[in-house]
């Protein structure tokens, strides 16, 4: 093993037949060490990460920092000349203290493992509603449009108060500044699109409030600029990352059928087999942190301003953290899984992930026993590597009536 490996450029595509494992040159670096050299396309010399206790180290590591504006080098693209801002007001993924734990704290309280599964009653009926329309249309259907997004959006709806006759046009905005198949210009329409919604949605509620996380808001000192922020980071991350995970998990329990037999056969394994596909699938899948001084690292120094791209599928996936990693089994008992990330950006919104997830999961499972795919699995339309998200576009099944 050594330390001096170089990986080039980041893979934009996975193996054909293996949807769910990390690129193969990923998979390959982690073998040569936690840690490889990353030549970004404008020359900067930045790292790329690939073993869980690195990875861990440096997100609960204050000396890397999460802020936009020293985000200066891209992994695919040169960057050079591009200036970049800060955040956004409100958008505290890409800040840091005390900036992020101002618009963090107040959401805190509101997002804690009680709260979340007092949610489980509710979850439990959207998701029998949309089983049950999914068995009266019959078969096939796409899981995504009929299960997956849904789920997930109603929910995120009622907690921010947003009306859900408006969802279709913001889930589709979400989709496209998230999904990594649009251009820079369609990006940024989406983007702005859904800023001016959640401006117009923050002055109604600071006008009637009602009882949701939103109006709950705008009695503390934020402002209305800010609270758009906070409700974009909130809206998308609802909307998009369970809606994959509830789509490519399914995929893979399709895919691995002792594993879903397991699954269905023992209600007991919900919470594990949760965590277990949040382990082998990481939909959120990278992330990258600068260097705000001279850090020592997996035995070399990362010096001042430099770049590092963290791989959270192959943290994941490292062979020293866990048994047979690209194994799905659901009854793994080797947790702590980097999927929610770590440290003081860890998801703030995991525990309700959590409760959509260990409803969904068996209630599609056991409602459908037939449940497969409809069409040959190298068919389905996986998202690109350059979407934030990892996922699905569509997944076509069918079962016997």
């Amino acid at each position: 093993m050594t330390m001096e490996h170089t990986v080039t450029t980041l893979p934009t595509a996975r193996q054909p037949g293996c949807p769910f494992d990390p690129p193969k040159e990923l998979i390959q670096a982690r073998e040569h060490g936690p840690i490889s050299r990353y030549p970004f396309p404008d020359g900067h010399q930045g790292w790329l990460i690939t073993g869980y206790d690195l990875v861990r180290s440096v997100l609960a590591d204050s000396r890397f920092s999460s802020r936009k504006e020293l985000m200066l080098h891209h992994p695919s693209f040169d960057m050079t000349g591009i200036e970049v801002p800060p955040a956004p007001p409100g958008e505290f993924l890409l800040m840091d203290e005390p900036q992020h734990g101002r618009y963090r704290k107040p959401l805190v309280g509101k997002f804690t493992v009680r709260r979340m599964r007092l949610l489980s009653e509710r979850v439990e009926q959207i998701t029998a509603d949309h089983l049950d329309a999914m068995e009266k249309a019959g078969p096939p259907t796409d899981l995504v449009t009929a299960f997956a997004k849904p789920i997930p959006a109603i929910i995120i709806c009622e907690l921010l108060g947003v009306p859900y006759q408006d969802r279709g046009s913001f889930q589709e905005q979400v989709d496209s500044f998230l999904g990594g198949e649009t251009s820079d210009e369609e990006l940024i329409a989406a983007y702005t699109a859904t800023q001016n919604y959640l401006a117009e949605l923050v002055a109604a509620k600071r006008a009637n409030p009602t009882d949701d996380v939103l109006s709950d808001l705008t009695d503390s000192d934020l402002t209305d600029e800010e609270l758009r922020g906070v409700a974009l980071i909130l809206l998308a991350a609802g909307l998009d990352t369970t809606a994959n995970m509830l789509a490519l998990g399914t995929f893979a329990l399709l895919r691995n059928p002792a594993q879903l037999a397991a699954l269905r056969a023992d209600p007991a394994l919900t919470d594990r087999a949760v965590e277990e596909l949040l382990r082998y699938l990481s939909v959120a899948k990278t992330f990258m942190r600068t260097a705000l001084e001279d850090v020592e690292l997996g035995g070399q120094t990362i010096k001042a301003g430099t770049t590092v791209i963290l791989s959270y599928n192959t943290a994941n996936r490292d062979p020293e953290r866990f048994a047979d990693p690209h194994v799905l089994d659901l009854r793994r008992q080797d947790g702590g899984h980097l999927a929610f990330g770590h440290g003081i950006h860890q998801c703030l919104g995991q525990q309700l992930a959590r409760v959509e997830m260990r409803v969904a999961f068996p209630a599609l499972v056991n409602r459908f026993p037939t449940l497969r795919l409809a069409v040959p699995a190298e068919e389905v339309g996986l998202r690109p590597e350059t979407a934030d998200i990892y996922g699905v576009k569509s997944l076509p099944v069918t079962w016997d009536m």
